[in-house]
């Protein structure tokens, strides 16, 4: 029985009047090989768009070996431009006939032309493309018009897949020249958030370890590298209908339905470090935010260690329970009353949750957003400087190495013929 989310999204995508000019972004049919559909996101992006297909145009095997080019496809979108990218992408497909390029121009009305709804349809069409030839597992790849992709980004994404991932998030580099040239402060405290979250992924492993998405990884799941097959895009319903983050809503959507995410540390991009960017939510607009905090002399401040710890500590019981409620076990009013107590919400309220949610991911969801709703968690953990937060992680990791030796942290990945649900 397919989901109320792939039926809203077969029915958006089958609409004649959903594309530009009531027609398919590319009608030009794709090869039957095809086994990725690229798509990138294009709005003046003249200066660094010919290295963005430069990456795509080299792509090689996991042994180095070229790959060849009907396995994937590319499609760049120029939205609105008032440069000459969609030019410059119509030379390189000239430059290179053996690359499946296919250049798409439009000029969108003000209430379409944003990063959501063109990444949105970009990723229908992918998806679109790759159902039209059988490719269930077709892997829909996204990136942007100012990254740089990996040469093994497509392989290394395929090789995902096939261990069984739905979904898979690239760690995003950022340009290691212009990260020299940010303003100080906002480099310090990108430099000090990347080593915050990477503390707490390890964090995480030793606590409440995701049985697929095992360590060592990442925390990236945004859409300079962002894979999903073309079934679970289709499941889940597609890109949500978001002006941004549409990225962080997609991998919501992702979490919901229990997808297999694989936050890969061999699928890998290098993306511009630029203060100057094309949403109100996105890496630039966080730089600026930093810049300006260090105008104001203030200090970049985060959730403590232990509250992250309480947080992974009542998830894990809370997935327990998820458990026992699957297995037609009804939990004891005790153990409701516990976990809400740790997480600062109501226990029959939770209980009532339990009973309605689908997923684990769609449980987790509502429990995160009550604990917005009733506030007692955010007045029970007051947030401090990232300097103090980092050196507490550190003290905290290292206690739990020493406890539990690093190799031991490599969670194996069930086999793809595994039924496998991130609740259970």
């Amino acid at each position: 029985m397919k989901s109320k989310e792939a039926v809203t999204f077969e029915s958006r995508l089958s609409s004649t009047s959903y594309f530009c000019k009531d027609r398919p972004l590319v009608e030009i049919s794709p090869d039957p090989e095809c086994e990725v559909c690229a798509i990138v996101p294009v709005r003046n992006e003249a200066a660094l768009l010919t290295q963005t297909l430069i990456s795509l145009l080299e792509q090689v095997d996991l042994q180095g070996q070229p790959l060849a080019k009907n396995r994937y496809e590319i499609i760049v979108f120029a939205n609105n431009c008032t440069d000459e990218s969609a030019q410059i992408a119509r030379d390189f497909a000239s430059q290179h006939p053996d690359l499946v390029l296919h250049v798409v121009e439009r000029t969108l009305p003000a209430s379409e032309a944003y990063i959501g709804r063109v990444r949105q349809m970009l990723m229908d069409e992918a998806c679109r493309r790759l159902l039209s030839i059988n490719r269930d597992r077709g892997v829909i790849a996204s990136t942007d018009g100012d990254t740089r992709v990996s040469p093994t980004w497509i392989a290394a994404t395929l090789s995902e897949i096939a261990q069984g991932a739905d979904a898979v998030g690239g760690k995003i580099l950022t340009d290691r020249h212009q990260r020299a040239n940010l303003e100080p402060h906002a480099r310090n405290c990108f430099l000090r958030g990347a080593g915050y979250y990477s503390l707490i992924v390890e964090l995480e492993a030793y606590i409440d370890p995701d049985p697929f998405d095992g360590f060592p990884r990442h925390n990236h799941h945004y859409g300079a590298s962002l894979a999903v097959t073309a079934q679970m895009y289709q499941r889940v319903g597609g890109m949500p209908a978001v002006r941004t983050p549409e990225d962080v809503a997609f991998y919501q959507a992702l979490v919901r339905a229990d997808a297999r995410f694989r936050h890969s540390l061999l699928v890998k991009v290098t993306t511009a470090a630029r203060d100057s960017g094309r949403t109100a939510e996105g890496f630039a607009n966080q730089l600026r935010m930093w810049t300006e905090m260090g105008q104001k002399g203030e200090e970049f401040r985060v959730e403590t260690p232990l509250a992250v710890e309480s947080r992974l500590r009542a998830r894990r019981r809370l997935r327990k329970i998820w458990q026992q409620h699957l297995s037609g076990y009804l939990p004891k009013n005790h153990d409701f009353i516990r976990v809400s107590k740790n997480l600062g919400i109501n226990h029959s309220w939770l209980r009532s949750q339990l009973a309605q949610s689908q997923t684990f991911g769609a449980l987790w969801e509502q429990v995160e957003q009550r604990q917005q709703t009733e506030g007692i968690w955010q007045q029970r953990w007051s947030l401090v400087p990232i300097k103090q937060a980092i050196a507490d992680l550190r003290v905290r990791v290292n206690s739990l190495r020493q406890q539990r030796q690093v190799p031991s942290l490599v969670v194996n990945r069930p086999s793809p013929q595994i039924s496998w649900k991130k609740g259970a």
